[in-house]
C-alpha cells in the first residue's frame, strides 16, 4: 500500500515536494482547507505568512496573491 506524502513547499522554489505543482497545489490546498476547517482566519494569516516568506524567495511576486491567498478567501 502506497504510503501518504503531504504536499509540501520546496524552498527557495516554491514548488511541491511531490507532485512538483507551484505550491500550494491542489492536494495541498485540499489538506489545508480540511485542517482549517473551524479556523479560516487562522489559514488567511498562515497563507500570508508564507506569501511573505515566498515573496523573498521569488522574483516574480505579481501573482503570489492570488496563488496564496485568494482561493482561501470564504466563498
Amino acid at each position: 500500500m502506497p504510503r501518504y506524502r503531504p504536499h509540501v513547499a520546496a524552498r527557495p522554489s516554491w514548488r511541491c515536494r511531490v507532485c512538483g505543482a507551484a505550491w500550494p497545489c491542489s492536494p495541498a490546498r485540499l489538506a489545508l482547507l480540511g485542517e482549517y476547517r473551524e479556523n479560516r482566519t487562522g489559514l488567511l494569516i498562515y497563507l500570508a505568512t508564507l506569501l511573505d516568506e515566498a515573496t523573498g524567495d521569488l522574483a516574480d511576486t505579481a501573482p503570489l496573491t492570488d496563488r496564496f491567498l485568494t482561493w482561501a478567501r470564504a466563498r
